[in-house]
């Protein structure tokens, strides 16, 4: 196994490229305290995301993995073009003349997924304890170390998402063609959403049922927006539609079995792909 993920971090040694989208993506995350600076103005209602407590623990857990989760496209790139490339400079092919085999392949491949939601994970989990400890009202041992569910969300999350882009990159061979594809794929579960919502189950929760088990949406779902728990939001919401909204933040085990399960079935197929594939 340590062999397998030596043989990928040789390879992503040499690729400028992904050290530099990596670096990016990184660097992006640490600069969620310029959240802070915004404010909002609604006509005549003022506030400023500082003053909220987003940096407060625990909600500093949540509010900081949905962010990040969102900067996860350009490890996705990393992700896509890792493989585009061993089809463009035959790597694949030499590997397998070198006595790898095809399912070692896709095990190292997976390695590197694993490793870099590992690595995301555990730098999220710093910024954040930084962050919390600098700006928290809270710092009880208890309050800092709860709600950490959202922290195994995200990984989840990364760990079914670069998995689906690993698949995308082994099925299209260009990253171009694969990064286009999850955006078409995106879009169809969109509209395959708004056809069971509007045409099909009319008034009904049916459509967020189906829903749940698509792939991307349920990746979606691991980590609901953190933004409308926000103490001036609710107030906002109070005073707009006359009563306060309840909505249920916390992470589904039903989710994460799905993500999981999507991981598993990507990587299997991916693995039947290479299996079948004349290379």
């Amino acid at each position: 196994m340590f062999r397998l993920l030596n043989i990928e971090l040789h390879k992503l040694k040499y690729n400028k490229s992904a050290k530099v989208i990596s670096l990016v993506y990184f660097i992006l995350i640490t600069f969620i305290a310029l959240i802070a600076s915004i404010e909002f103005n609604l006509g005549d209602f003022h506030f400023r995301i500082a003053d909220q407590g987003i940096f407060n623990f625990p909600f500093i857990w949540h509010f900081n993995t949905w962010i990040a989760a969102i900067l996860k496209l350009f490890l996705a790139i990393v992700i896509v073009s890792m493989m585009a490339n061993e089809y463009s400079n035959r790597t694949l092919k030499q590997n397998l003349i070198d006595g790898l085999s095809k399912k070692e392949f896709v095990l190292s491949k997976f390695l590197t997924v694993i490793g870099f939601a590992l690595i995301s994970t555990l730098f999220v989990f710093v910024v954040s304890l930084i962050l919390g400890l600098i700006f928290s009202d809270y710092n009880e041992f208890g309050i800092i170390f709860s709600d950490m569910e959202y922290l195994l969300a995200y990984f989840v999350k990364l760990l079914g998402f670069f998995s689906f882009c690993l698949f995308l990159g082994v099925l299209v061979k260009r990253s171009a063609f694969a990064l286009g594809f999850l955006l078409i794929w995106g879009i169809a579960e969109g509209i395959i959403y708004a056809i069971l919502k509007w045409k099909m189950f009319k008034d009904t929760d049916i459509a967020e049922s189906i829903s749940q088990f698509f792939p991307l949406a349920s990746m979606s779902n691991l980590i609901k927006e953190p933004f409308s728990r926000l103490g001036a939001v609710q107030s906002a919401a109070s005073q707009i539609i006359g009563e306060s909204f309840i909505k249920d933040y916390s992470v589904q085990p039903l989710t994460l079995l799905i993500v999981l399960a999507w991981t598993f079935l990507f990587i299997y197929w991916s693995y039947l792909i290479l299996k079948k594939r004349d290379l």
